[in-house]
């Protein structure tokens, strides 16, 4: 799970102006964050289909994020897909 800290630090790296924690910027490293914590937890937790649920409900959030702020400014939008590594 994330610390506070942590947390601080993720809003902190992306955020696009000084108190900035709803950017699309944002949101996306926090539910980035989140989903790779999860995908860890099912290594080891393979019938945890509860979790699993809201998993696929944190990637589709992330889907729609990413497609609004790729609509809005495509070149923020390359430099969050590059920095948090999500396209190959």
């Amino acid at each position: 799970m994330l610390s506070k800290e942590g947390k601080e630090k993720i809003i902190k790296d992306n955020a696009v102006h000084k108190g900035d924690t709803g950017s699309p910027e944002v949101q996306v490293a926090l539910i980035t964050n989140r989903i790779q914590y999860l995908s860890e937890h099912f290594a080891t937790h393979k019938k945890d289909h509860h979790s699993r649920t809201g998993l696929m409900k944190m990637v589709g959030r992330r889907k729609r994020l990413l497609t609004y702020l790729k609509k809005k400014d495509a070149d923020r939008y390359a430099k969050l897909i590059k920095k948090l590594k999500l396209r190959k």
